[in-house]
Parts: C-alpha cells; sequence; structure tokens
C-alpha cells in the first residue's frame, strides 16, 4: 500500500495534466486523488507505519503511549492526521476563497478600470517588463497567491487574445513566486521559515533579492528578443450600463488593495492565521459595499453586493486545491515525504544540492511539506559551529537558499505552486502548453538565480 499510494498520485497527476486531452475536469481528478490516498493509507497502515518513517506516528506514540494496535491507528489516522490536516488546508482555502472574493468585488465595481486607464501602451514587451515588475513587488509585500489572483484580473481588462493572455499570465506566475521568494511574508514557505526561526527578515532580503531578481529578469529578457507586435485590448461595450460612480471605482480599488495589504500586518500584529485578517477584510468591505448601495435600486443592489459576487467565485480552483492538497497530506503522513528527504540527504549530500533538489520537486509536489520536511530533518545549528553543520545555523546558507529554490522552483510546472494552480483556474492555462513554452524559461530564470546566489555566497 505504501507504493500504491505513490502510484495513485502518479495517476491523478497525469490526469490532471491531460486534462484537456481526456476531458475531465481536474477538480474531479484532484478530489478523487485526494480520497483515493488516503483510502489507500487507511487499509494499509498497520504495513504503512511499521516501516517507520511516519514522524507524524512517531509523535502520537509518544502523546498516547497507552494506545496499541488497530485502535491506535484507526485513532492516529482518523480523529488525528486527518483532522490536523484539514485544519492547515482550511486555512489555505479560506484564504483563497476570501482574497478572490475581494479581487471579484473590485472587478465587479470596475475598480481595475482605474489602473487599466493609466496603462496606455499596447506593446507586448513593454507590458510584459510592467506587469512582471509590478507583480515582483506586490507578491513581496502581500503575497504570491493574492498577486496572482489580482494580476490576472487586470490582465483580463487588458488583453483579449487567450495565447497571449496565457503568456502574460504565465510570466505573472513566474513574477510572483520570484517576488515572494526574497519577502519573509511572500510565501508559505518563507513565512514558515520565518516563524520556525530558521531565516531573520533582513537577511533573508539581502541575501535572496538579488537572485530572485535574476529568476525574473532572464525569462523576460529571453521573451523581449522573441515576442513581437502589440496587444489587442477587450473591447468594451459601450451600451453596456454603468452602475458606478469614478468615486466608488477609486474607494472600491482602495479598499481592496488596503484589504490584502493589512493582512500581513494582521498577522504580525496579532500572530493569528493570515486567512483571519483576509476574512476580516473582506467582512469590512461587506459592510461597506452593503452601506453603500443601501438606498439603490434592486438592479444594481443584486449585481453589486457581496452575496451576487460570492456567486462568480471560481469554486471548481478552490475544490482543486482542496483534492492535491488532501493527496500531498496522505504521502506526508504516511512518510514518503520523509523518505525522499532522507534519500536526498544521502544521494547529493552538499546543502546546496539539497536546497537546489528540493526546489525541482517542488515543481512536482506542493513546496509547503517539502520546505516542512527539510525543517524536520535539519535542526538549527549552534551559533559558532563549523564545517558542514555550519550551512544549518540561523540564516545559514541552506535556510537562505531553500528559501529561494522552494519559492521559485514550483514555476516550473504550472501545477508546482499556490500562484500557478490560481493562474491555471483562473484562465483556463492548458498544463502541456504551459510545459512546452513556459517550463523551459523558468527552469533557466531558476538555475540563473541560483547560479547568482551560489558566487554570492562563495564570494
Amino acid at each position: 500500500m505504501f507504493i500504491l499510494m505513490v502510484v495513485i498520485f502518479v495517476l491523478g497527476y497525469v490526469a490532471i495534466a491531460f486534462e484537456h486531452p481526456i476531458k475531465v475536469d481536474k477538480a474531479a481528478s484532484a478530489l478523487i486523488l485526494g480520497t483515493l490516498c488516503w483510502v489507500a493509507y487507511i487499509f494499509g497502515a498497520e504495513n504503512i507505519l511499521s516501516l517507520g518513517y511516519s514522524h507524524s506516528w512517531k509523535e502520537f506514540q509518544t502523546l498516547y503511549p497507552a494506545l496499541h494496535g488497530i485502535e491506535a491507528v484507526h485513532e492516529f489516522i482518523v480523529d488525528f492526521e486527518i483532522i490536523r490536516h484539514l485544519g492547515e488546508i482550511s486555512e489555505i482555502l479560506f484564504f483563497l476563497m476570501a482574497a478572490m472574493t475581494i479581487v471579484e468585488v473590485v472587478d465587479q465595481h470596475q475598480g481595475f478600470k482605474v489602473i487599466t486607464d493609466k496603462i496606455n501602451t499596447t506593446n507586448k514587451i513593454k507590458l510584459l517588463w510592467l506587469l512582471s515588475i509590478l507583480t515582483f513587488f506586490m507578491s513581496a509585500l502581500l503575497d504570491n497567491l493574492t498577486t496572482t489572483i489580482v494580476m490576472v484580473a487586470l490582465l483580463r481588462k487588458l488583453v483579449a487574445d487567450k495565447q497571449t493572455r496565457w503568456f502574460f499570465a504565465s510570466m505573472v506566475v513566474l513574477a510572483a513566486n520570484a517576488g515572494g521568494a526574497w519577502s519573509p511574508i511572500g510565501d508559505v514557505t518563507t513565512i514558515m521559515l520565518w516563524i520556525g526561526n530558521q531565516i531573520t527578515a533582513l537577511r533573508i532580503i539581502e541575501g535572496v533579492f538579488i537572485p530572485s531578481l535574476v529568476c525574473m529578469v532572464v525569462p523576460l529578457i529571453v521573451l523581449s528578443f522573441s515576442m513581437k507586435g502589440n496587444v489587442s485590448r477587450p473591447k468594451q461595450n459601450q451600451s453596456e450600463k454603468e452602475f458606478t460612480t469614478a468615486r466608488e471605482r477609486s474607494l472600491m480599488l482602495f479598499l481592496g488593495i488596503s484589504g490584502l495589504l493589512f493582512v500581513p500586518v494582521f498577522k504580525t500584529l496579532t500572530h493569528l492565521p493570515p486567512y483571519m485578517g483576509m476574512l476580516l477584510s473582506l467582512g469590512v468591505i461587506w459592510v461597506i459595499s452593503e452601506i453603500m448601495h443601501r438606498n439603490k435600486p434592486d438592479e444594481i443592489k443584486n449585481k453589486l453586493k457581496i452575496t451576487a459576487v460570492l456567486r462568480k467565485v471560481d469554486t471548481p480552483t478552490v475544490l482543486f486545491f482542496l483534492g492535491i492538497l488532501t493527496a500531498v497530506a496522505a504521502l506526508q503522513s504516511a512518510g514518503q515525504l520523509a523518505m525522499m528527504s532522507q534519500m536526498l540527504d544521502s544521494k547529493l549530500g552538499s546543502a546546496e544540492m539539497i536546497a537546489l533538489a528540493i526546489g525541482v520537486l517542488s515543481s512536482v509536489v506542493d513546496n509547503v511539506p517539502l520546505v516542512a520536511g527539510a525543517m524536520g530533518m535539519y535542526p538549527i545549528s549552534d551559533p559558532g559551529t563549523t564545517g558542514y553543520l555550519a550551512n544549518f545555523v540561523q540564516d545559514g546558507v541552506f535556510w537562505e537558499f531553500l528559501a529561494y529554490t522552494a519559492g521559485t522552483g514550483g514555476s516550473m510546472l504550472i501545477i508546482g505552486s499556490a500562484a500557478g494552480v490560481a493562474a491555471m483556474g483562473l484562465e483556463k492555462i492548458d498544463f502541456i502548453w504551459y510545459l512546452k513554452n513556459i517550463s523551459w524559461l523558468a527552469l533557466v530564470g531558476y538555475l540563473s538565480g541560483a547560479a547568482v546566489y551560489m558566487l554570492e555566497f562563495s564570494a
């Protein structure tokens, strides 16, 4: 069953990758994948846990020494592991749903028109550089997932052609992941490393900013030589009735951006999970929206009220996240990911090569459990430690490089990062198209940034 879980994951992954040829929505494949991984796990739990790869099982046995046999196994999986992982997954899903709703509210109020009206260029290269740089810095302030949702919404107002918009959305993913890697609040993995004291805020910015910038700039330079022409803007329906005033559009844009920016501040002040800050922002915007439209005709209320906007939120994307994260949680709980981390340690040996390999793997497997596995495998070394273990002190080479590789490596596949999954769901980007057109650019950028970091370190 231990191997069967991996087989199920691979087959589910293939079904997701070939969503368009087999004409089955990736959300359906992901939900089946996530469920079957846990089914295989619980049917073979005694044998799987006896292999000794599950760190969670060892922790459970320490906490509940009185439980033994099948009773302990059932308690561990059903009442301990599933509940724990569901809590972690729910944080991501609630964050995603609230962020998508806020963006949709701004869009319904035509708030993004305030920005798109100021972007006059239609030159593909200029627009690509402008949006990528904007995404890079926004991602560091917000996070790569929220930034991608915002920028994809903007792209729909700027680019009409689907294939061109896919290119732009893909570069948004690359830029968002690169921007999130050098900020302590820019990516889930950097937040984990920051909270775990593996890195400090100032040092991660100093050490990873330049490699992350190179990771984004190199693909942009390559595209600058191959991409030509102008983009066509979506046609505006002149007869379409406007439901908001210029003042309301500006206000809702301000509230939306402020609400998203408030989330890292909320987390820093309260130490509560980010999704709570996002839900608070949504609640405030909801109240203001209700007050703003309370005296308007029903026609306007029915279009702009949050209850109407919620129907437009992309639920299949949320369910896709649920399925994928549930499957990864099963592999983490059963110990396949821990076994993989141990193999990396024994085969590679070098801290830099381990971090580089984890970055490549993060394009296939979610970077969160990979980083969590690395944090569990390598305790923080004491200050002043010499030799190989010096790589694992706070702000050591391994932790800094891991922040870069885990943050940017996911760009190599469209489903390798939360930003990529969001863009794939919102724009219906084809997995094979991304693999053919973008993956090699992401790989070049990833290796270029890694080379720059290694040169910095060696200097």
